[in-house]
């Protein structure tokens, strides 16, 4: 439940936010934000909060986290008001509209904060009513930057005053009066009451705090809690079945001994092959066995595939102990997290660790085209087409980088940036000749000769393809793919 109008006007009573200067505005999530103000030197936190069903504005004593992603409002609010002086912060008739009166001596702006659930929003405004910035912007409604948001001012009668109040009454939060008495001054492992130990003595807004980070149904640390397990519970389900496909998979891959074995009877029991069978005695255990084999092919040929067969499983039983290993390490840093936010008492820090990790994953916007990998400092680049070798050429790399090509066969550039007064390691060369092997037409025989030299040595070739360059003063260099290379560089990209 949000704060109705009469009870915002009782929070803007004990506030009294007049002449008060914004210190710091912090916004810890995409629905909350706060502003630290400073009056005669007392330092106080004022939190906005637009999330449905808890909107309200208060202070508060908790610590606020700050978002590890800078947001957009934020940064306008920290561009543009930080600093300002609060000359007014009233609410605007019965609306649940709030609206503050900043300004400096050259520059005055208004902020609306509208409490309504289902259309919060804080608008900033500057004297025209032309919209600056909004923390939700919602075109359909003029709610954009360049948009207008002008008010009407009615102040209500005594009569509407009164009618309000008894429609509206402030609440006594009863229930969590209760439940912190039950406890003796105590709530979550918190000490909440003075020396005195009386509820009613507190501000409306040590209650309203209270309430809403602590006990109300939404946005409370009990709710937040049970989201977190719901979200644990299905997370860890999901890795634990994925653990157990690999495990499956490592289990049927465990007998690529006998793939081999049977290749061994195949050949040594050539002559006897029948067409599409094979009856012998396996020279090991002394036992009859019957061997498929596919007519079309010779008995060295069927062999040759139960060889293939046998290194794909070997290779498979490589990389699934690497995968298994990887999964394993996941879960328990899955535990670790869910332990850290189990033992989190900040709501806020709650709500964003929670947010953090169920929030669908976003693209990151990259510094430049193509692949980029840290390897034990160094800087690796790789374009995979040709547009990305040619915009790489152009306005990524330098002179004195270096480039790596396979030779004879088509394929992306792979680019080492340069550190000053360092040569560039044996094993960074091998990682970087790795990714051209791996991007080029040269991976299915898994080896290939390189050239390598300095992007300055390099020039474009006259009337060529878009990228193609020719290289000069290069030097050789002879590549195998190296599986555990590639997975290091795969965790690492």
């Amino acid at each position: 439940m949000s704060l109705n109008c009469n009870e915002i006007n009782q929070v803007l009573s004990e506030l009294d936010l007049a002449d008060t200067f914004i210190q710091e505005i912090v916004q810890p999530g995409y629905d909350t934000l706060t502003f630290r103000v400073i009056k005669h030197g007392s330092l106080r936190t004022i939190l906005i909060c637009t999330c449905a069903g808890a909107c309200r504005i208060n202070e508060t004593w908790g610590k606020i986290p700050k978002n590890p992603k800078p947001l957009r409002f934020n940064e306008f609010l920290k561009s543009h008001v930080q600093g300002m002086r609060i000359n007014s912060c009233v609410q605007i008739g019965l609306d649940r509209v709030i609206k503050m009166d900043v300004s400096t001596w050259q520059q005055k702006y208004f902020i609306y904060i509208r409490l309504w659930s289902g259309a919060a929003n804080v608008i900033v405004t500057d004297e025209s009513g032309n919209i600056l910035d909004c923390m939700y912007r919602r075109p359909k409604k003029g709610e954009v930057s360049g948009g207008t948001f002008i008010m009407e001012e009615k102040e209500p009668s005594p009569d509407e005053k009164s009618a309000a109040l008894q429609r509206f009454p402030l609440r006594t939060f009863d229930e969590l009066k209760d439940a912190i008495e039950q406890n003796g001054g105590m709530l979550n492992g918190r000490k909440v009451l003075g020396q005195d130990g009386d509820f009613d003595s507190l501000s409306f807004n040590k209650k309203v705090d209270l309430f809403y980070s602590e006990y109300s149904s939404s946005l409370s640390r009990d709710n937040l809690l049970s989201q977190a397990e719901k979200w644990f519970n299905s997370k860890k389900s999901r890795m634990e079945q994925a653990l157990e496909k690999l495990l499956q998979k490592q289990n049927d891959f465990a007998g690529a001994e006998k793939l081999k074995h049977t290749g061994d009877l195949i050949l040594a029991y050539a002559q006897e092959a029948n067409g599409s069978s094979l009856d012998c005695t396996d020279y090991d255990s002394g036992q009859q066995v019957h061997i498929r084999l596919d007519p079309k092919l010779s008995p060295q040929q069927n062999a040759q595939v139960y060889y293939s067969q046998y290194k794909k499983a070997v290779s498979g039983q490589e990389a699934l102990a690497h995968d298994i290993e990887l999964s394993r390490k996941n879960l328990a840093k899955l535990d670790s997290e869910y332990k850290a936010l189990l033992e989190e008492k900040s709501v806020i820090k709650i709500e964003q660790m929670l947010r953090r990790d169920t929030a669908p994953a976003q693209t990151k916007e990259k510094p430049h085209p193509g692949l980029h990998y840290e390897i034990d400092g160094w800087t690796i680049i790789v374009g995979r087409t040709a547009s990305e070798n040619d915009d790489l050429l152009r306005h990524y790399v330098k002179g004195a980088d270096m480039w790596l090509h396979t030779r004879d066969y088509a394929g992306g550039y792979v680019f080492i940036k340069a550190q000053k007064n360092k040569t560039v390691p044996l094993e960074t060369l091998l990682y970087a000749g790795n990714l051209a092997v791996y991007h080029s037409k040269a991976r299915k025989n898994a080896e290939a000769d390189l050239y390598y030299t300095q992007v300055k040595y390099l020039r474009r070739a006259k009337n060529g393809p878009k990228g193609l360059v020719i290289p000069t003063q290069e030097k050789n260099l002879h590549i195998k793919l190296d599986a555990q290379k590639l997975r290091e560089l795969e965790e690492r990209g």
